[in-house]
Protein backbone atom coordinates (compact mmCIF):
# COMPACT_ATOMS: atom_id res chain seq x y z
CA UNK A 1 0.00 0.00 0.00
CA UNK A 2 1.24 3.14 -1.06
CA UNK A 3 1.99 5.42 2.39
CA UNK A 4 -0.93 7.96 3.24
CA UNK A 5 -1.49 11.67 3.36
CA UNK A 6 -2.23 13.08 6.81
CA UNK A 7 -4.97 13.10 7.69
CA UNK A 8 -5.83 10.20 5.56
CA UNK A 9 -9.28 10.65 2.97
CA UNK A 10 -11.87 7.52 2.24
CA UNK A 11 -13.90 7.71 -0.70
CA UNK A 12 -17.77 7.34 0.59
CA UNK A 13 -20.16 6.53 -2.51
CA UNK A 14 -23.78 7.12 -1.53
CA UNK A 15 -22.49 8.83 1.29
CA UNK A 16 -25.34 11.48 1.76
CA UNK A 17 -27.84 8.02 2.23
CA UNK A 18 -28.58 6.70 6.05
CA UNK A 19 -25.48 4.59 7.12
CA UNK A 20 -23.24 6.32 4.58
CA UNK A 21 -23.62 9.70 6.71
CA UNK A 22 -23.12 7.97 9.94
CA UNK A 23 -20.12 6.46 8.56
CA UNK A 24 -18.76 9.94 7.37
CA UNK A 25 -19.32 11.49 10.41
CA UNK A 26 -17.58 8.33 12.57
CA UNK A 27 -14.27 8.98 9.98
CA UNK A 28 -13.88 12.18 10.66
CA UNK A 29 -13.94 11.58 14.51
CA UNK A 30 -11.45 9.04 13.98
CA UNK A 31 -9.31 12.18 12.00
CA UNK A 32 -10.43 10.78 8.64
CA UNK A 33 -11.41 12.91 5.92
CA UNK A 34 -14.68 11.58 4.19
CA UNK A 35 -15.03 12.78 0.25
CA UNK A 36 -18.38 12.08 -0.16
CA UNK A 37 -19.75 11.14 -4.03
CA UNK A 38 -23.69 11.02 -4.36
CA UNK A 39 -26.07 11.40 -7.36
CA UNK A 40 -29.08 12.15 -4.37
CA UNK A 41 -31.51 10.42 -6.09
CA UNK A 42 -32.41 8.85 -2.71
CA UNK A 43 -29.77 10.63 -0.74
CA UNK A 44 -30.33 13.73 1.51
CA UNK A 45 -27.64 16.88 1.14
CA UNK A 46 -28.18 18.18 4.12
CA UNK A 47 -27.09 15.05 5.76
CA UNK A 48 -23.44 15.63 3.57
CA UNK A 49 -21.67 18.23 6.69
CA UNK A 50 -18.34 15.94 7.73
CA UNK A 51 -16.28 16.87 4.29
CA UNK A 52 -16.58 17.63 0.49
CA UNK A 53 -19.09 16.50 -1.45
CA UNK A 54 -19.36 15.50 -5.39
CA UNK A 55 -22.88 15.45 -6.73
CA UNK A 56 -22.85 12.84 -9.59
CA UNK A 57 -22.95 8.98 -10.45
CA UNK A 58 -20.65 5.74 -9.52
CA UNK A 59 -20.68 5.03 -12.96
CA UNK A 60 -19.00 8.89 -13.73
CA UNK A 61 -15.53 6.99 -14.38
CA UNK A 62 -14.01 10.72 -14.97
CA UNK A 63 -15.57 12.29 -11.45
CA UNK A 64 -14.32 9.17 -9.76
CA UNK A 65 -11.09 9.26 -11.13
CA UNK A 66 -10.66 13.22 -10.68
CA UNK A 67 -11.75 12.44 -7.09
CA UNK A 68 -9.30 9.72 -6.44
CA UNK A 69 -6.25 11.56 -8.19
CA UNK A 70 -6.83 14.85 -6.26
CA UNK A 71 -7.23 13.37 -2.95
CA UNK A 72 -5.77 10.19 -3.03
CA UNK A 73 -8.25 8.14 -0.60
CA UNK A 74 -6.71 5.16 1.23
CA UNK A 75 -9.92 3.14 0.29
CA UNK A 76 -13.72 3.40 -0.34
CA UNK A 77 -16.72 2.80 1.22
CA UNK A 78 -19.43 1.83 -1.11
CA UNK A 79 -23.25 2.05 -0.04
CA UNK A 80 -24.78 3.37 -3.61
CA UNK A 81 -27.60 1.29 -4.81
CA UNK A 82 -31.13 0.77 -4.76
CA UNK A 83 -32.26 -0.88 -1.72
CA UNK A 84 -36.40 -1.78 -1.80
CA UNK A 85 -36.96 -4.94 -1.91
CA UNK A 86 -40.61 -4.94 -2.77
CA UNK A 87 -39.63 -2.26 -5.79
CA UNK A 88 -36.75 -4.39 -7.14
CA UNK A 89 -39.54 -7.54 -7.55
CA UNK A 90 -41.28 -4.53 -9.54
CA UNK A 91 -38.50 -2.95 -11.58
CA UNK A 92 -35.73 -5.28 -11.35
CA UNK A 93 -33.60 -3.55 -14.73
CA UNK A 94 -33.48 -0.76 -12.38
CA UNK A 95 -31.61 -2.98 -9.82
CA UNK A 96 -29.22 -4.67 -12.02
CA UNK A 97 -28.24 -1.46 -13.38
CA UNK A 98 -27.70 0.45 -10.77
CA UNK A 99 -26.47 -2.16 -8.41
CA UNK A 100 -24.91 -4.38 -10.76
CA UNK A 101 -23.43 -2.83 -14.00
CA UNK A 102 -23.22 0.84 -12.34
CA UNK A 103 -21.07 -0.88 -9.35
CA UNK A 104 -18.77 -2.58 -11.79
CA UNK A 105 -17.96 0.50 -13.39
CA UNK A 106 -17.19 2.12 -10.23
CA UNK A 107 -14.94 -0.88 -8.81
CA UNK A 108 -13.43 -0.96 -12.35
CA UNK A 109 -12.48 2.65 -11.94
CA UNK A 110 -11.30 1.60 -8.64
CA UNK A 111 -8.48 -0.62 -9.70
CA UNK A 112 -7.13 1.42 -12.51
CA UNK A 113 -6.49 3.95 -10.39
CA UNK A 114 -4.82 1.76 -8.18
CA UNK A 115 -7.05 1.80 -5.46
CA UNK A 116 -7.36 -1.46 -4.27
CA UNK A 117 -9.05 -1.50 -0.56
CA UNK A 118 -12.93 -1.21 -0.69
CA UNK A 119 -15.77 -1.78 1.96
CA UNK A 120 -18.99 -3.12 0.56
CA UNK A 121 -22.35 -2.56 1.90
CA UNK A 122 -23.87 -6.13 1.04
CA UNK A 123 -27.35 -7.11 3.15
CA UNK A 124 -28.57 -10.05 4.74
CA UNK A 125 -30.88 -10.39 1.94
CA UNK A 126 -28.67 -12.72 0.38
CA UNK A 127 -29.49 -15.76 2.60
CA UNK A 128 -33.46 -15.70 1.88
CA UNK A 129 -35.33 -17.90 4.34
CA UNK A 130 -32.90 -19.77 6.47
CA UNK A 131 -33.19 -22.67 8.09
CA UNK A 132 -30.13 -22.30 10.22
CA UNK A 133 -30.73 -19.81 13.47
CA UNK A 134 -28.75 -17.61 14.27
CA UNK A 135 -27.76 -17.34 10.59
CA UNK A 136 -23.46 -16.96 10.18
CA UNK A 137 -21.44 -16.18 6.94
CA UNK A 138 -21.84 -20.42 6.14
CA UNK A 139 -24.94 -20.31 5.46
CA UNK A 140 -26.62 -21.06 2.24
CA UNK A 141 -27.54 -18.18 0.08
CA UNK A 142 -30.93 -18.07 -1.43
CA UNK A 143 -31.45 -14.19 -2.04
CA UNK A 144 -35.85 -14.31 -2.32
CA UNK A 145 -35.28 -10.54 -4.52
CA UNK A 146 -33.48 -8.91 -7.25
CA UNK A 147 -32.36 -7.00 -4.75
CA UNK A 148 -30.82 -9.48 -2.77
CA UNK A 149 -29.60 -11.30 -6.13
CA UNK A 150 -27.52 -8.06 -7.08
CA UNK A 151 -25.72 -7.60 -3.57
CA UNK A 152 -24.76 -11.23 -3.33
CA UNK A 153 -23.58 -10.90 -7.08
CA UNK A 154 -21.23 -8.13 -6.35
CA UNK A 155 -20.06 -9.87 -3.28
CA UNK A 156 -18.85 -12.67 -6.52
CA UNK A 157 -17.51 -10.25 -8.45
CA UNK A 158 -15.40 -8.61 -5.45
CA UNK A 159 -14.48 -12.56 -4.79
CA UNK A 160 -13.01 -12.31 -8.70
CA UNK A 161 -12.06 -9.27 -8.90
CA UNK A 162 -9.70 -9.86 -5.56
CA UNK A 163 -7.96 -12.85 -6.94
CA UNK A 164 -7.42 -11.12 -10.56
CA UNK A 165 -6.43 -7.67 -9.39
CA UNK A 166 -5.67 -7.63 -5.91
CA UNK A 167 -8.97 -5.54 -4.98
CA UNK A 168 -9.33 -6.19 -1.26
CA UNK A 169 -12.64 -6.32 -0.14
CA UNK A 170 -15.06 -6.20 2.98
CA UNK A 171 -18.62 -7.17 2.35
CA UNK A 172 -20.11 -6.46 5.36
CA UNK A 173 -23.92 -8.21 5.42
CA UNK A 174 -26.06 -5.89 7.29
CA UNK A 175 -29.12 -7.38 8.95
CA UNK A 176 -32.22 -4.55 10.27
CA UNK A 177 -29.96 -1.00 10.50
CA UNK A 178 -31.73 1.31 12.74
CA UNK A 179 -31.87 4.18 15.35
CA UNK A 180 -30.20 7.78 15.03
CA UNK A 181 -27.13 9.56 15.78
CA UNK A 182 -26.96 9.37 19.58
CA UNK A 183 -25.63 13.60 19.26
CA UNK A 184 -29.06 13.89 17.14
CA UNK A 185 -27.45 15.67 14.22
CA UNK A 186 -28.47 12.42 11.89
CA UNK A 187 -31.11 9.96 11.76
CA UNK A 188 -33.16 7.80 9.36
CA UNK A 189 -35.64 9.44 6.24
CA UNK A 190 -36.11 7.72 3.56
CA UNK A 191 -38.51 8.42 0.69
CA UNK A 192 -40.45 6.15 0.90
CA UNK A 193 -39.95 4.90 4.39
CA UNK A 194 -40.36 1.35 4.73
CA UNK A 195 -38.33 0.53 7.79
CA UNK A 196 -40.28 -0.61 11.13
CA UNK A 197 -39.27 1.81 13.58
CA UNK A 198 -39.23 5.52 11.81
CA UNK A 199 -42.91 4.32 10.66
CA UNK A 200 -44.36 2.95 13.95
CA UNK A 201 -42.40 6.87 15.05
CA UNK A 202 -44.39 8.53 12.67
CA UNK A 203 -47.71 6.80 13.38
CA UNK A 204 -47.37 7.52 16.94
CA UNK A 205 -46.63 11.19 15.86
CA UNK A 206 -50.35 11.39 13.88
CA UNK A 207 -48.98 9.99 10.26
CA UNK A 208 -50.39 6.89 8.49
CA UNK A 209 -51.80 4.01 10.84
CA UNK A 210 -48.97 1.70 11.44
CA UNK A 211 -49.02 -1.73 9.04
CA UNK A 212 -48.10 -5.16 10.71
CA UNK A 213 -47.44 -7.50 7.85
CA UNK A 214 -48.06 -10.88 9.43
CA UNK A 215 -49.33 -12.17 12.75
CA UNK A 216 -49.31 -15.86 12.51
CA UNK A 217 -45.66 -16.91 12.53
CA UNK A 218 -44.33 -19.21 14.18
CA UNK A 219 -42.60 -16.72 16.61
CA UNK A 220 -43.71 -16.26 20.47
CA UNK A 221 -46.14 -13.51 19.51
CA UNK A 222 -47.40 -14.68 16.10
CA UNK A 223 -45.17 -11.56 14.62
CA UNK A 224 -41.97 -11.18 12.42
CA UNK A 225 -38.63 -11.01 14.34
CA UNK A 226 -35.45 -8.72 13.25
CA UNK A 227 -31.69 -8.78 14.44
CA UNK A 228 -31.87 -4.47 14.99
CA UNK A 229 -28.32 -3.02 14.69
CA UNK A 230 -27.59 0.61 15.31
CA UNK A 231 -26.44 2.60 12.53
CA UNK A 232 -23.25 4.37 14.01
CA UNK A 233 -22.62 0.56 15.28
CA UNK A 234 -22.55 0.13 11.78
CA UNK A 235 -20.45 2.87 10.75
CA UNK A 236 -17.85 1.82 13.42
CA UNK A 237 -17.49 -1.24 11.54
CA UNK A 238 -17.18 0.18 8.61
CA UNK A 239 -14.32 1.89 10.13
CA UNK A 240 -12.61 -0.95 11.35
CA UNK A 241 -13.19 -2.85 8.06
CA UNK A 242 -11.22 -0.21 6.06
CA UNK A 243 -8.79 -0.21 9.02
CA UNK A 244 -7.62 -3.84 8.69
CA UNK A 245 -8.01 -3.42 4.46
CA UNK A 246 -5.19 -0.93 4.58
CA UNK A 247 -3.13 -2.77 7.25
CA UNK A 248 -3.28 -5.27 4.82
CA UNK A 249 -5.17 -7.80 5.52
CA UNK A 250 -7.29 -10.73 3.60
CA UNK A 251 -10.71 -9.67 1.96
CA UNK A 252 -13.65 -10.97 4.18
CA UNK A 253 -16.91 -11.33 4.69
CA UNK A 254 -19.16 -10.71 7.68
CA UNK A 255 -22.58 -10.36 9.34
CA UNK A 256 -23.18 -7.10 11.31
CA UNK A 257 -25.93 -7.32 13.69
CA UNK A 258 -26.56 -7.36 17.18
CA UNK A 259 -27.34 -11.00 17.54
CA UNK A 260 -30.76 -10.65 18.87
CA UNK A 261 -33.94 -10.63 17.89
CA UNK A 262 -37.40 -8.60 18.75
CA UNK A 263 -40.80 -9.16 17.62
CA UNK A 264 -42.77 -6.82 15.55
CA UNK A 265 -45.23 -5.95 18.54
CA UNK A 266 -41.77 -5.86 21.03
CA UNK A 267 -40.85 -2.84 19.04
CA UNK A 268 -43.96 -1.36 18.95
CA UNK A 269 -44.16 -2.07 22.85
CA UNK A 270 -40.73 -0.11 22.63
CA UNK A 271 -41.99 2.59 20.83
CA UNK A 272 -44.94 3.32 22.71
CA UNK A 273 -42.80 3.38 25.88
CA UNK A 274 -39.96 5.55 25.01
CA UNK A 275 -42.06 8.14 23.09
CA UNK A 276 -45.68 7.95 25.78
CA UNK A 277 -47.82 7.97 22.97
CA UNK A 278 -49.90 5.41 21.08
CA UNK A 279 -49.02 3.69 18.18
CA UNK A 280 -51.68 2.67 16.17
CA UNK A 281 -51.83 -0.04 14.24
CA UNK A 282 -53.64 -2.02 11.23
CA UNK A 283 -53.15 -5.70 11.05
CA UNK A 284 -52.62 -6.88 7.25
CA UNK A 285 -51.57 -10.53 6.17
CA UNK A 286 -48.00 -11.45 5.43
CA UNK A 287 -46.05 -10.29 2.45
CA UNK A 288 -44.70 -12.76 0.25
CA UNK A 289 -40.84 -13.57 0.84
CA UNK A 290 -40.86 -12.82 4.86
CA UNK A 291 -38.89 -14.87 6.85
CA UNK A 292 -39.97 -15.40 9.94
CA UNK A 293 -36.97 -14.75 11.98
CA UNK A 294 -33.74 -13.51 11.22
CA UNK A 295 -31.39 -13.08 13.55
CA UNK A 296 -27.56 -12.84 12.99
CA UNK A 297 -24.48 -14.60 14.07
CA UNK A 298 -21.99 -11.85 14.32
CA UNK A 299 -19.33 -13.60 16.34
CA UNK A 300 -16.62 -13.58 13.16
CA UNK A 301 -17.28 -9.64 12.77
CA UNK A 302 -16.55 -9.20 16.55
CA UNK A 303 -13.04 -11.27 16.30
CA UNK A 304 -11.84 -10.07 13.13
CA UNK A 305 -12.87 -6.65 13.78
CA UNK A 306 -12.50 -6.09 17.08
CA UNK A 307 -15.87 -4.88 17.21
CA UNK A 308 -18.98 -4.94 20.34
CA UNK A 309 -21.95 -2.93 19.60
CA UNK A 310 -22.27 -0.24 21.70
CA UNK A 311 -25.52 1.05 21.30
CA UNK A 312 -27.63 -1.66 19.86
CA UNK A 313 -30.05 -2.46 22.51
CA UNK A 314 -33.83 -1.98 21.30
CA UNK A 315 -34.26 1.03 24.04
CA UNK A 316 -30.88 2.59 22.56
CA UNK A 317 -32.28 1.91 18.82
CA UNK A 318 -35.67 3.41 19.63
CA UNK A 319 -34.88 6.63 22.06
CA UNK A 320 -32.10 7.61 19.85
CA UNK A 321 -34.39 7.83 16.79
CA UNK A 322 -36.91 9.36 18.68
CA UNK A 323 -34.77 12.08 19.56
CA UNK A 324 -34.12 12.66 16.30
CA UNK A 325 -37.72 12.73 14.88
CA UNK A 326 -39.11 14.71 18.22
CA UNK A 327 -36.79 17.46 17.10
CA UNK A 328 -38.60 17.82 13.83
CA UNK A 329 -35.91 16.89 11.97
CA UNK A 330 -38.65 15.29 9.21
CA UNK A 331 -40.87 17.00 7.16
CA UNK A 332 -43.99 15.24 6.81
CA UNK A 333 -47.95 16.22 6.32
CA UNK A 334 -48.23 15.68 9.56
CA UNK A 335 -47.35 18.17 12.51
CA UNK A 336 -44.48 17.33 14.54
Amino acid sequence: MPELLTPPSVLIAGGAGYIGSHTAKVLLAAGMTPLVLDNLCTGNRESVRFGPFFEGSIADSALVRRIIEEYRPCGAILFAGHAYVGESTQNPRKYFRNNVSDTIRFLDTLIDCGLLRVVFSSSCSVYGVSDRIPIDEESETHPLSPYGESKLFIEKVLHWYDSAYDLRSACLRYFNAAGADPEGELGEHHTPETHLIPLAIQAALGGDTLKVFGTDYPTPDGTAIRDYIHVTDLAAAHLQALRCLIRDSNSMTLNLGAGCGYSVKQVIQTVESQTGLRVPVELTPRREGDAPKLIADAARARLALGWTPEYSSLETVVRTAWNWYSKGNVRHSMTL
